[in-house]
C-alpha cells in the first residue's frame, strides 16, 4: 500500500532508533513461510512481531489500521529496493533529526483508503 518513515515515539523505543522504515500491505497480501514470529503487545491495542532467533523486528498490527500490516523494511532481504514514499507521525520527531528530501509529511498517520 505505501513504504514510509515513521516518527513516532512508541517506534522510536521499540527500535531504539530515531525513525523506522516501514512497508504496509493489507494482512491478506502477507505471508511467512516459515512463521517463527513471537509477538507482543507494545502498546496493549498492537502487536509487533519479531523473530524468536534473533530478536529482529518483523511487524506491526494494531486496532488502528485494522487489516493491515507494517514489515519493517529494514528486515526485508533487499531493503534498498523500497524506498520511502511519506514521513508520518511528525509531530513526534525528535528536533535534531533533519531529513533533507520532499516526501510528503504528515504529522500523524497518514490517511489509509
Amino acid at each position: 500500500m505505501f513504504t514510509a518513515l515513521c516518527h513516532g515515539s512508541m517506534c522510536r523505543r521499540e527500535r531504539s532508533a530515531p525513525a523506522v522504515a516501514w512497508v504496509m500491505y493489507r494482512e491478506n497480501q502477507v505471508a511467512f513461510s516459515k512463521d517463527d514470529r513471537g509477538l507482543h503487545a507494545s502498546p496493549a491495542e498492537a502487536r509487533r512481531g519479531f523473530c524468536r532467533h534473533c530478536g529482529t523486528q518483523i511487524s506491526f498490527t494494531a486496532s488502528f489500521i485494522p487489516g493491515l500490516i507494517d514489515l519493517a523494511t529494514g528486515s526485508l532481504d533487499r531493503p534498498e529496493e523500497v524506498s520511502p514514499a511519506l514521513h508520518y507521525w511528525g509531530s513526534r520527531r525528535l528536533p535534531w533529526l533533519k531529513i533533507e528530501d520532499r516526501l510528503p509529511r504528515y504529522p500523524e498517520l497518514p490517511p489509509v483508503s
